[in-house]
């Protein structure tokens, strides 16, 4: 898949894979950001990145981000739908800090990874019954 790209600032490095097997890319910070305890921020990642059209970007944290900063996407994933990619739609990596410290994160920090993945676009036919028997409510499975 051929996926057109505009980098913001050069000196990030382009979103790559780590080895052969990896489903994901890393997405860096664009600039060195200090976050107050227990605080929000957006992270820009210097990357504008035109989805193809019948996929969506997943953000989602990488496996070291609670452990290593004392972060955790403030949404749990991201997803950049195919028409966010103009001159200005840089993708931000919004974060919570876990922590009762200030954390700084370096310009060029690995935080998040992206991955695209194939979407359907539904068409709603309303009925006035449901078939199928209830399963018993939220969190039923773990009775």
């Amino acid at each position: 898949m051929l996926v057109k790209i505009k980098r913001i600032d050069a000196s990030i490095p382009a979103p790559k894979y780590h080895t052969n097997g990896s489903a994901a890319f890393d997405f860096c910070s664009r600039e060195t950001l200090t976050i107050a305890p227990h605080g929000l921020m957006r992270i820009p990642t210097g990357l504008i990145i035109a989805t193809p059209e019948g996929y969506v970007l997943v953000v989602s944290a990488r496996s070291s981000l609670a452990i290593k900063k004392g972060l955790m996407l403030a949404n749990g994933i991201g997803l950049v739908d195919s028409d966010y990619c103009g001159p200005n739609d840089e993708i931000l990596i919004s974060v919570y800090n876990l922590t009762n410290q200030e954390i700084t994160i370096e310009k060029g920090d690995r935080l998040a990874q992206g991955m695209f993945l194939k979407v359907e676009r539904a068409q709603w036919e309303e009925v006035t019954a449901m078939e199928a028997a209830d399963r018993g409510g939220f969190g039923s499975t773990d009775k």
